[in-house]
């Protein structure tokens, strides 16, 4: 009986790909990229080869003029929080024409048997309803607007993205870690802003040997996630506890989410807050990662308490611009590892009597378990989150 029920969906399996073989992602002809830059056939946000997946290529238009291109909706829908507020419009390639068009206009065929582009789930757009009609007819699945396509994308990322951690960390991790080793000379992440500017320096550089593709988006994959610790941009969306390095419905543990230790501190770096030298205080240092014209930039501190003065208020301190838009990610450093931990994911002690460089603080720590101690061992006041943390209560630590 086993060995019949095997059979079936053997069978079954391989009717499904002989359906789908009829349907390509990859271009026909020459694909309309409209990013700028030798980085332009690559997605920003997972690095995927643009023209391999053109068919489900998604791209945002931009108030400022910038473009940006994804090689899905599911990319499209893990960059929204950064880009939202600034979307002038959002196309998509009709998978019929190849051409971009207005993805508000489009028709799109969810669930088919062709397989989805960083997603469990496909979703094929069509700019005619006959076109979505006669592809649902051959391939399966369901017609539905952008807004309920993307909707889907939203509500599975949490999903989608634990099945890509799983894939990276048992392949693409330890293959591009080997090919670095051999095949690249060093590689300063922090340079970058997008892992497709990482991936363009890479070519156009020659910071590696030459390599084919899948070799180099192992090797982008291994430095922009495991070395540059953006593990975490890849799971936006999702509710991942950090401080067990587990993911809610995960088994496994999500060893590649760690940060950055932060770049080394020259001598004439002075927190923007109170001008201090933060090299002379290293222990303390905090850091706010920005975009500043296509490249990733920073800023040190020499405490949480003033880089959250200058969280709140960054006009204040400068001129910085709309800053608050492009940060990228926060860094801070446990008070007993001196380790790197990600702000948002942090355990904060205030009121202790134990003082920074700028006096009363909030101290920093990777899992609450270290708060608790701290707070007993030194009189804290009490415990916060990241999102926890006032305006008021920092200014309130300098009375």
């Amino acid at each position: 009986m086993k060995r019949f029920v095997v059979l079936i969906v053997t069978v079954l399996s391989l009717t499904a790909m002989a359906s789908a073989a009829g349907f390509s992602k990859m271009a026909e002809g020459k694909p309309q990229l409209i990013q700028s830059g030798p980085q332009k056939m690559w997605c920003p946000v997972c690095g995927m080869n643009l023209k391999m997946f053109y068919k489900t290529s998604h791209a945002a238009v931009l108030k400022d003029g910038t473009k940006k291109q994804y090689c899905s909706i599911r990319c499209l829908a893990a960059d929204w929080p950064n880009i939202k507020e600034n979307v002038e419009k959002i196309l998509v390639v009709d998978a019929k024409t190849g051409e971009l068009i207005d993805a508000k206009r489009a028709r799109y065929v969810v669930g088919s048997k062709i397989k989805g582009t960083m997603s469990m789930t496909s979703k094929i757009a069509f700019a005619k309803l006959e076109d979505a009609e006669k592809f649902q007819k051959k391939y399966g699945g369901k017609i539905v607007d952008f807004d309920a396509a993307f909707k889907m994308a939203q509500k599975a990322l949490a999903k989608d993205s634990m099945m890509i951690a799983r894939k990276k960390q048992t392949k693409m991790y330890p293959m591009g870690e080997r090919i670095y080793k051999k095949m690249c000379q060093p590689i300063d992440v922090s340079k970058f802003a997008h892992i497709n500017d990482l991936k363009a320096a890479i070519r156009s550089e020659k910071l590696c040997k030459p390599m084919k593709e899948k070799q180099l988006q192992a090797v982008a994959l291994y430095l922009w996630d495991v070395k540059g610790g953006h593990a975490d941009d890849m799971m936006k969306g999702c509710r991942c506890d950090m401080n067990r390095g587990r993911m809610p419905g995960c088994k496994g543990k999500m060893g590649a989410a760690q940060p950055a230790a932060g770049p080394d501190l020259s001598k004439q770096e002075k927190c923007p807050v109170c001008g201090m030298f933060v090299y002379k205080h290293p222990k303390w240092a905090a850091f706010i990662y920005y975009e500043k014209n296509g490249k990733l930039a920073h800023l040190a501190f020499d405490g949480v308490k003033d880089l959250m003065k200058f969280y709140f208020e960054p006009e204040k301190w400068g001129d910085y611009g709309d800053i608050k838009k492009h940060i990228k990610k926060i860094v801070v450093r446990d008070y007993y590892t001196l380790k790197p931990v990600w702000a948002k994911a942090a355990w904060y002690v205030v009121g202790s009597d134990v003082y920074g460089p700028m006096g009363n603080e909030l101290i920093p720590f990777k899992t609450k378990a270290a708060a608790e101690n701290f707070m007993r061992d030194h009189h804290g006041r009490k415990i916060l989150r990241f999102d926890e943390i006032t305006k008021e209560l920092v200014y309130k630590l300098d009375e």
